[in-house]
């Protein structure tokens, strides 16, 4: 069925007027990203703890864990059959499902999303991966932008030395199917410093909130709790009307 700009556009308006509503607590997306080892995780599950204790309904969604898409990657993972566009292409889609099914509708419902990584880490991996920003940027549309970025910094070294720690990264992780290093632990060094390079660049473009990494956990949680203090009385970003657009008109259709 083709698409009817007018739906898309009257949908589009319902979203604006929904989300700019002072008379409801409006959905909050907000993305945790970062490197392997940053710690992220652990501040996640922290940040949610807090949350609920505050009274928000939290719902939390995680990078590469649609139903529908997830068994596809880790099959054509399991036989290192990736090229570096399909490995973009499949979580994009894995994306794109999770979007549509678990943070649009939560957002809808005024609750508060937290993404345990968001497109960024698309972007930076593919990047990395030595494909072309604009091209993968595109993968995503239309875009979803977070209310709140946390970028959780920390040196390729430090990365390296926590994921090692733990256990040996695995072929994609590591990058070896761009590196070409036998490897993994050397492998994973080389990687990660190419995908921190990139993520340094997005913070700056797309205005991240910067957490130093290297801090202890009780430093860095609180600090979170502060920032997000001063950054949930941000207006709606209507960047993201036509993202609910189509969502709201493709749903209206499915009835």
């Amino acid at each position: 069925m083709i698409k009817s700009p007018v739906s898309i556009r009257t949908w589009t308006q319902k979203a604006r007027a929904r989300f700019n509503d002072p008379s409801r607590r409006r959905g909050l997306l907000v993305a945790f990203e970062g490197p392997d080892g940053s710690g992220k995780t652990t501040q996640r599950k922290l940040f949610k703890t807090w949350l609920k204790s505050e009274g928000y309904d939290v719902v939390t969604t995680k990078w590469n864990s649609s139903d529908l898409i997830k068994p596809i990657i880790r099959t054509r993972k399991a036989v290192r059959s990736l090229s570096p566009e399909e490995f973009s292409l499949l979580h994009a889609a894995d994306f794109r499902h999770r979007v549509d099914h678990e943070v649009l509708p939560a957002l809808w419902d005024g609750k508060l999303v937290i993404a345990d990584r968001f497109l960024f880490t698309g972007l930076a991996r593919d990047v990395a991966r030595g494909l072309d920003l604009d091209w993968v940027l595109r993968l995503y549309q239309p875009l979803l932008w977070p209310d709140i970025v946390f970028y959780f910094s920390v040196s390729p070294g430090t990365s390296s030395k926590r994921v090692s720690a733990v256990r040996t990264p695995n072929y994609y992780e590591a990058g070896q199917d761009v590196t070409q290093v036998e490897d993994p632990t050397e492998s994973y060094q080389r990687f990660i410093t190419r995908v921190i390079r990139e993520y340094e660049s997005l913070a700056l473009i797309f205005n991240f909130i910067t957490v130093d990494a290297e801090q202890s956990i009780g430093e860095q949680h609180h600090a979170i709790r502060r920032m997000f203090r001063e950054c949930e009385a941000r207006p709606w970003s209507d960047w993201n009307a036509d993202a609910f657009g189509e969502w709201l008109a493709g749903r209206n259709r499915e009835r």
